[in-house]
């Protein structure tokens, strides 16, 4: 009798764990799939979501609904660009109210994922759609004009003319938009100064993002043949530039968020960001689904520069006030970067 006792309490306690383990995916399948629970998700790039850059710009907006909205919040890192289906998939099945993809390559992924998911709302960020589902809106930004504003800025803070830009492929749009309105800024200021832009165009996709190395590389010898500002983006390449930069003791400039608060090893010489206000856009459309106002097609957020902190002081008073200058004509619409959408 005792080892028949003995038998039960040992399966009783080992079904109650199982229950256990179980549990937590069974009441999220089940808290997605009610009216009651708003659920929302984010399938990151093959970047990482702690990127410092745009993929951390989109969670933050997700994980501000989080604390504004009450929604249940969880994201995948694609390690695969195979995965973008299937992590997108993960999400729809379990009844998320919005999926959020990051980057121009989860388009397709997104889109087809909108048709088999048409009561999840998705949004992609840096995604232009040249036909939308009612229930998918693309999150896209002037990057030329943060780009532009950059090398406005650039132009007139070297002092060696020579200025320097570190980017991954020019095969993805964004990318592509800052690099060429930061180019096309410098040349607003002053034409005879020399730029030099590299794209990080000699690897396969899954690695241009990804590779801190090259962008420090590519950055110290743009620094050894005289170059005193460089401006870098695409993921943790760019970031690589970025702290490669500051560490040579020249200007560096982020991208995407305002990279003083995510580089702190670059900060003592950070001296702006091209900023494309991600987080604020992400979280408005979010709220918006909540409210039930979903908007569909492609959607634009807005783009600027952040401030110059600890650097604030070296920069000229006509220098801020040009800048200025800059900005509000690029909002108006009397200033134009004149920078192609895609890459020709």
């Amino acid at each position: 009798m005792k080892k028949q006792y003995t038998l039960f309490a040992l399966l009783l306690v080992v079904s109650m764990l199982l229950a256990a383990c179980g549990a937590p995916a069974a009441e999220q399948a089940a808290d997605c799939k009610s009216a009651d629970v708003f659920c929302v998700g984010l399938v990151t790039d093959v970047g990482k979501i702690d990127d410092k850059s745009f993929n951390q710009s989109a969670w933050e907006g997700v994980k501000q609904a989080e604390k504004d909205l009450g929604a249940k919040v969880q994201y995948i890192e694609t390690t695969d660009a195979k995965d973008y289906d299937k992590n997108i998939a993960t999400f729809g099945d379990e009844g998320y109210d919005v999926v959020v993809t990051v980057g121009f390559a989860l388009g397709e992924a997104t889109g087809k994922a909108a048709t088999a998911f048409p009561n999840t709302y998705f949004i992609g960020v840096d995604q232009f759609l040249e036909a939308a589902a009612p229930n998918q809106a693309g999150l896209n930004f002037p990057e030329d004009q943060a780009g532009f504003l950059v090398g406005a800025l650039a132009a007139q803070m070297t002092k060696s003319g020579k200025i320097g830009g570190v980017f991954a492929t020019d095969a993805v749009p964004p990318v592509w938009r800052f690099g060429e309105g930061y180019r096309a800024g410098v040349a607003y200021i002053n034409p005879e100064l020399e730029v030099n832009i590299v794209y990080h165009n000699d690897v396969g996709f899954d690695k241009t993002f990804v590779d801190p190395e090259w962008g420090a590389t590519t950055a110290n010898s743009m620094v050894d043949k005289g170059v005193d500002v460089i401006f870098a983006g695409g993921g943790k390449t760019g970031n690589g530039a970025v702290i490669a930069a500051a560490q040579k003791g020249i200007y560096a400039i982020g991208v995407d968020t305002d990279q003083y608060y995510t580089i702190p090893e670059a900060q003592k010489m950070l001296l702006s960001s091209a900023m494309k206000l991600i987080t604020p856009g992400v979280f408005d459309l979010i709220a918006a689904a909540k409210d039930g106002n979903k908007q569909s097609g492609n959607v634009y957020g807005k783009a600027g520069y952040a401030p110059f902190h600890d650097l604030d002081s070296q920069v000229p008073a006509e220098v801020k006030a040009k800048m200025e200058e800059i900005q509000a004509a690029l909002l108006d619409g009397s200033l134009m970067t004149n920078v192609a959408p895609v890459k020709p």
